[in-house]
């Protein structure tokens, strides 16, 4: 009450909340996971409130199935935990419960005060530990996007919406909650996340949100690689990599995010192989089928191994080390801005050591190269090759058919050896020791 009176007699803007009825809007309890309404009833039987929150309410408002389900609640991670058979309290920066049911699990976040004071802050104002609860309200003006403020009340079916997101949702604007400069100085990586949403979501950022992003692109530099390799993985695997990929060019991010990512974009063939890529990785999510990151990583750095390979070899340096210095040199430099893990860096390799295999067709070779593990994704990493023009429609189609056809076609199909040769050592002959009597014949 004494809140809302100074915000009136100031003149500040008042952040009660619409509360819009189930007759309002089309969203309704069934919608949710079995799990999220699980743990909305426990919470609500231990004596506290709890909502379904986020880009869940957001995605089932526009008609998109979430991948998971994300909970608010007044309980404290310690009072969360106990009332669950599984559940487990992570995290340094922000403190959640991972509430596990069967299959699925939930994160359940607890409201956050909105005090700037109250958080652990660098020197830029990037917050580093924020474990300071509070009210709704306040839980709700520290999230980022007004769309990502929507709380949906699986015992009413009530949404609550304290920064106008429903009516952004509708006009299909992403505006950034509080002074956007501020808020992306809190956390660099909303500026990522911003691309991804309009670009997934077709939304448009509105302008004072969008104004300071690339003036504060080099802050994400500061930002721990595991973070923004997470959020670059969301951005590709999102299904939506081709559009996510422009917008972070237009609003000065690629630079920050993939260092290589312009200069690749720049090559001819690089940005055809690159399209083709993000092209096929998206028709794949939508799909709903597999897509490896490593083989996407792969496809987006390949056309920088390729030309630091070439480079070396020019110089006089033999193809299979130069190939392997390329790579070094190539996963370094992204080693600095991407936890790449090394599972993946080693799938990421094997994909391109593989390629100059492809060339040699003749002997015992293609046999050898069929029963590699990593087989199937290196080819279809030539017929990307080949469909961008690096490398000939022949050498895919010989693949393709030699890996499908009967012993006596793939014999048929051999070319002559002209693959590199395995030097035999030679053996020395056994010196007899001095003095050794010679047998007689």
């Amino acid at each position: 009450m004494i809140k809302r009176f100074f915000r009136r007699v100031l003149g500040l803007p008042s952040h009660a909340p619409q509360r819009v009825g189930r007759e309002r809007h089309p969203l309704r309890r069934e919608a949710l996971s079995a799990g999220a309404l699980k743990t909305c009833e426990v919470l609500r039987q231990g004596g506290f409130s709890a909502c379904v929150v986020g880009g869940a309410v957001r995605d089932l408002l526009l008609g998109i199935t979430p991948k998971d389900f994300d909970v608010a609640t007044d309980a404290r991670p310690e009072q969360v935990k106990p009332l669950f058979r599984r559940a487990l309290i992570i995290g340094r920066r922000f403190r959640l419960v991972h509430v596990m049911l069967g299959q699925e699990t939930v994160e359940v976040s607890t409201f956050r005060s909105a005090d700037a004071a109250s958080a652990d802050r660098d020197e830029h104002g990037r917050v580093l530990r924020d474990n300071v609860f509070g009210t709704q309200e306040e839980d709700a003006r520290r999230r980022d996007f007004t769309i990502n403020a929507l709380y949906f009340d699986p015992s009413t079916e009530e949404i609550i919406d304290f920064h106008g997101g429903l009516a952004d949702l509708r006009k299909r604007v992403l505006r950034m909650i509080g002074d956007p400069v501020t808020r992306y100085r809190e956390d660099p990586v909303r500026m990522l996340r911003a691309v991804r949403l309009a670009a997934k979501l077709g939304l448009t950022i509105e302008s004072a949100t969008r104004a300071p992003i690339r003036k504060l692109a080099p802050l994400i530099e500061r930002v721990p690689p595991a973070r923004v390799f997470d959020e670059m993985l969301k951005l590709l695997m999102s299904g939506h990599a081709s559009a996510c990929v422009r917008q972070l060019r237009e609003e000065g991010l690629s630079e920050g995010v993939l260092p290589l990512l312009d200069v690749i974009l720049e090559q001819p063939l690089g940005e055809r192989f690159v399209t083709l890529a993000l092209a096929q990785t998206d028709e794949r999510v939508l799909s709903d089928r597999p897509v490896s990151p490593a083989f996407l990583f792969a496809a987006l750095l390949w056309h920088e191994v390729l030309a630091a390979s070439k480079a070396r070899q020019a110089k006089g340096e033999r193809p299979v080390p130069a190939l392997e210095a390329a790579m070094d040199k190539v996963l370094d430099a992204q080693f600095e801005k991407l936890a790449l893990t090394r599972k993946l860096t080693a799938t990421m390799r094997e994909v391109w050591t593989m390629q100059p295999r492809f060339e040699q067709r003749g002997g015992q070779r293609p046999y050898r190269l069929l029963e590699a593990p990593r087989f199937r994704m290196g080819y279809d990493f030539l017929a990307l090759r080949a469909a961008s023009g690096e490398v000939s429609a022949e050498l895919e189609a010989w693949w393709r058919t030699f890996q499908h056809a009967d012993a006596d076609t793939r014999k048929a199909m051999l070319l002559p050896d002209t693959g590199p040769r395995k030097k035999r050592r030679r053996r020395r002959r056994r010196q007899e020791p001095a003095g050794a009597a010679v047998p007689r014949a």
